[in-house]
């Protein structure tokens, strides 16, 4: 599998399946600002009454395809595998959920926090997996990462202006992210402070 973000802003995504299975992977598609068409026979209310969809409530064909950057398949096995036929035509990669057999592309579990994104796979193999994965990078993860962000963007704009290479950026970037836990440590602890007697 070659690991890929994709910038799905402005651009057409398609979402086979009108249940609450697509309902779910309708949500991720409009947060990164996608023009969604849903496609389905029957579609569930939390999709019927987003605003700013294009539904189409029919079967699927294979020109609702047409001009799509990205779809998802959240339809039965037999739809799915219309759906991928039709985009292995366009040359699109599809998701079908749970299904990896009719998919070219598979979501992983994600981690989004303070502009940082951390994407699990299994292949397909196991979702759940990656789902608990996903916890636990959840946790894992140090709740002061908008400062590491900031710092970051501040030394890499530096760097760019001072053309410092590529090999030398990730010990710098270390040595910056290890001086905000030095200044922090640098600070009094009030608590400490309080006079005695």
């Amino acid at each position: 599998m070659f690991p890929a973000f994709l910038k799905l802003s402005g651009r057409r995504a398609v979402l086979v399946g009108g249940g609450r299975v697509a309902a779910g992977k309708l949500e991720g598609l409009i947060g990164e600002g996608a023009e969604v068409t849903v496609v389905a026979p029957e579609i569930v209310p939390e999709i019927e009454q987003r605003p700013g969809l294009t539904i189409r409530r029919r079967a699927f064909e294979p020109s609702d395809l047409d001009d799509a950057w990205w779809v998802v398949a959240a339809a039965p096995p037999d739809v799915n595998r219309e759906v991928l036929a039709a985009a292995e035509a366009r040359r699109i990669f599809v998701n079908a959920v749970d299904d990896p057999q009719h998919a070219t592309a598979y979501a992983g579990g994600v981690v989004r926090r303070e502009g940082v994104t951390i994407a699990i796979s299994t292949n397909g193999r196991a979702p759940a997996l990656a789902g608990l994965l996903r916890e636990a990078l959840d946790a894992w993860l140090p709740r002061d990462l908008a400062s590491w962000m900031m710092a970051a963007d501040e030394a890499r704009r530096s760097w760019k202006e001072e053309r410092v290479p590529m090999e030398r950026r990730r010990p710098l970037l270390l040595e910056t992210l290890n001086r905000l836990y030095e200044t922090k440590s640098q600070i009094p602890n009030p608590k400490s402070q309080a006079p005695t007697g």
